[in-house]
Parts: C-alpha cells; structure tokens; sequence
C-alpha cells in the first residue's frame, strides 16, 4: 500500500519506491517513528504506554486535555467514591489496545492482509481520538439532557468527534494527509453509522476494531469494562487479552477461536452488569435526573445546547459547567442553583419504587412518563403535578437489543482451519440467558412528602397496565412515613 515498482535496469530486480508524502525535516512519516521519539506514559491499568509523535500532537492539543475534565462515569462518583477517572486515560487505553490488536494482526496475518504502518497508525489514532466529542458528564449530556431541550435529537458524539477532529487538524496545523483523516473519521463512527464501515471495499476488519458496529467486540469495550470495574470495585473475570490474541481476519471479518465463545459471552454480560448495577443505580440515577432539570433550566440563559452545534464552541464544554452555573450572577438561574445545592447536601429526589416491564410486553413497552404517573392518581391528600414527579426508563441488554450479539460473531475450530462458522447458544450450555434485554421503570418524587403519593398512583398505573402489581413489592411503610 502506498508503493510502486520504479522502472530498473536490465537484470535487476524492480526497487519499491513508496509515493507517501515526503517528511520534512525532523519529521517521520506517518506511522514511522523510532523509540526515542515516543514518550511513555504509565497508565494504572495497562502499565506503560508509548505515545507516538503524531499521537502526541493531538494529546498536546487544549481540545484533547480537555478529557481530564470529563469524568468517564459522569456523576457515579457521588455513589462510587472510586469512579473519578476520565475520559482522558480511557482515550489513552484504547490507543493501547488498539495498537496491540494490529500488531497481533501485523505478527501473524501481516502478509496476507496487507497490513502496513499506514493501517496500524490510523486505527491507534481512531482509538486515542474516538470519544473527544463526548459533553459534560458523558453520556448525560447526549442521552438525557440534549433529548430534553431539542426532542428527537440525533445528535451524538461520535459525529462530534468527527467534526471536532477536523477543527483540531486545522487550528493546530496537524500534519496529517486528508485521506488518512478522513479514514480515521469513519473508524470513529463506525459504531453508530454502520453503513460507513460497510461501503468500504477493502480492509473492513479494520473498522471493527475500536467501534464494532458489526457485532460489538471492539478494544473500547475492553478498556472500559476494566477500567470501570476496577475503579468501582466490580469484580470481573472477563479477560480482553484471549481475545486479542485470538482474533483472526477470514473472508475480511474478525473471528474467533470457537472455545472463546464464553469469554465473549462474558464480556457482554459484564457489560451488562455495570449497566445494572453502576451506570444505572438508582441513586446515580437521582443525581442525573436532578441534574439534567439544573441544565435545563440554565440553559434558556446560557445557551448550553447551543454549543452542540459548533465544534470551536463545543470543546469548551466540560464537567466545570456546574461551577459555572453555580457563580453566575444571573438571578434567573436561581432554580438551577438551588437544585445543584440539594445535590451537595444529598438532599435528592425520592426514589419510591421500580418494575422490570414483563417479558411478553418488551416488544410493545412505550417510556413512562411523568404525565402518565400523574394521570393514574385515583384517591390522595395531595394532587400530584408533572414537576412532581421524575421518571427513569432503564435499557439494559448484550448491545443488539433483544437479540443476541454472539450470533452475528463468526467463529473458528482452530487456526488451521479455514471456515468459519456461528455458534447458537444451545450448543454450548442450557444455563445461558434466553432473554437479552431488560426494561426497568423507576418512579422518585422531587419531594420528599410526596413519597406516598407517587408510589400509590405508580402501583395504579401498574395496575392499570398489566392487570397486576410488578414492582417486587410495595414501597415500605417506613419510607412513606419518614417525610410525612
């Protein structure tokens, strides 16, 4: 790639003459480099990592140290004290892995795939750079806050990234050829934007290794889970290097060998493990639902949203917004303070109670509203009001869904072997799952006398809804009683 034979004399063999772009002086090609002109950087969960000289352009930039203050988990740390990383190391260590699965591709398939430099920089780079269009607190701000003040937004950080990259490129005068930026911009994107990946004619496997829109397995994955279950005190057995070192390209698709199919198997329940008992805990939950009604009422007056739409406005963007909002002189942002306020007191909102939506509703289940726990209030000392009421509808599953993501992995017998195959959860054990997803409904009252109020008209529209109470069982006396 990026060659050609240049004419020779008679009995000589043809000399490769590559056609790249020349380096200018005291510069390296891209994706060519010596040792001493990386710079090593210990992370506490991989060890060393050696940051390439392009690499570190970028990390040098305003726009990429702004993912120190982005914490990876948004505001899990007021629940899980240990939760405080960044986005900025996990960026970092998805650059690692990235360049460990090419140069496990490069060791053993090297040849016959026709992985150059070229293939291994791009793809390294698509990992240090895929998450910096992430807003503040992560995914609060693309999942809940953003839908709230712009309803059926598609917006995403993904293409954010993408965008930002190129005002990076251009502010910073990066040295970096178009085509190999662009290609870095689909990597990125491949996750949300499967046909991106698929319009490609050559190399495809390359797009699946730091977002796998294909099937789900990608090193973004690998970082966090570690990373999250290490901060949090999750225990995890899920082990990312088998799968490094036994992936394999056939017929321009990642496979693998076919007795890893439960250490894939655990990777998407661990996932789904932190999903159900960190990112969605249900005091983490209050907190965000507390906080994204403090955006929401600020951002009539700072125009927060508005920075979503400009790259060169965005990146200023970060978990410091809450500071901001907090010594504005505006007294129109007097609601959002008093809500931060209650946050640092713990004084939040009331969880009351929960239901899982029954297997045989999941196809048909619509979110529950605030309006829909208002409206089945039958009998109460109180009339409840919209703004009375917050609601959380939880999703968990293996990332397809209902489906199951195992079966759009291709495996095979043993690196001698040339098929490749699927594997069907009941030729492996009877104990897996036969469901892969899960609704949650969770009710909190903003107040906390309103505690008995909201769990009753809950349990009505239980009632209402499936003929019968869901919730695993009523909200305690006790609970009802302490704020009355």
């Amino acid at each position: 790639m990026g060659e050609y034979c240049a004419p020779a004399a008679e009995g000589e063999r043809p000399v490769a003459v590559s056609v790249l772009p020349v380096a200018a002086a005291g510069r390296y090609l891209y994706g060519d480099y010596d040792r001493g002109s990386t710079k090593q950087v210990f992370d506490n969960l991989h060890g060393n990592i050696s940051l390439d000289p392009l690499a570190r352009e970028f990390v040098d930039t305003e726009e990429f140290q702004r993912l120190r203050d982005l914490k990876q988990l948004g505001l899990t740390y007021l629940v899980f004290p240990g939760a405080v990383h960044t986005r900025f190391e996990h960026s970092l260590g998805v650059y690692r892995l990235a360049g460990e699965a090419m140069n496990n591709l490069q060791k053993y398939q090297g040849n016959e795939l026709g992985i150059d430099r070229i293939d291994v920089q791009t793809v390294k780079l698509a990992g240090l750079l895929h998450d910096i269009g992430h807003g503040p607190f992560s995914h609060l701000f693309e999942h809940e806050f953003l839908p709230r003040v712009h309803p059926g937004s598609t917006w995403s950080h993904e293409h954010m990234s993408a965008l930002l990259l190129d005002s990076i490129v251009d502010k910073h005068a990066i040295d970096i050829e178009p085509d190999y930026l662009k290609v870095i911009k689909e990597m990125i994107v491949a996750s949300s934007d499967v046909s991106t990946a698929e319009g490609v004619k050559e190399k495809r496997f390359l797009y699946d290794i730091v977002a796998n829109g294909r099937n789900g397995i990608d090193v973004d994955k690998f970082d966090y889970i570690d990373r999250d279950c290490r901060a949090c005190g999750i225990g995890s057995n899920f082990q990312h290097w088998r799968l490094l070192e036994g992936m394999r390209v056939m017929g321009d698709e990642i496979c693998y060998p076919a007795k890893d199919y439960l250490s894939i198997h655990k990777l998407f329940t661990t996932r789904a493990d932190l999903h159900r008992t960190v990112y969605t805990h249900a005091k983490v939950k209050a907190v965000e639902l507390m906080l994204v009604d403090a955006l929401v009422e600020a951002n009539e007056y700072l125009g927060i949203s508005l920075h979503a739409d400009d790259p060169e406005d965005f990146w200023k963007l970060d978990d410091t917004i809450v500071k901001s909002i907090e010594t504005a002189p505006n007294d129109e942002l007097k609601k959002a303070k008093e809500i931060i306020q209650r946050i640092r007191r713990r004084e939040l909102y009331k969880f009351c109670n929960q239901y899982s939506v029954p297997k045989d509703k999941l196809d048909h289940f619509k979110n529950i509203t605030a309006q829909d726990i208002v409206c089945s209030q039958i009998t109460s000392k109180v009339l409840l009001k919209e703004e009375d009421v917050a609601v959380s509808n939880v999703k968990i599953d293996l990332t397809r869904g209902k489906d199951n993501p195992l079966e759009s992995i291709k495996f095979f017998k043993d690196f001698g072997c040339e098929e490749k195959f699927p594997i069907t959860d009941e030729r492996v054990s009877h104990l897996l799952p036969v469901c892969n997803q899960d609704r949650i409904v969770r009710v909190y009252a903003k107040k906390p006398e309103l505690v008995d109020a909201v769990s009753e008209a809950f349990e009505n529209l239980q009632m209402r809804m499936y003929g019968e109470k869901t919730q695993v069982h009523d909200t305690p006396t006790k609970k009802k009683r302490r704020f009355n």
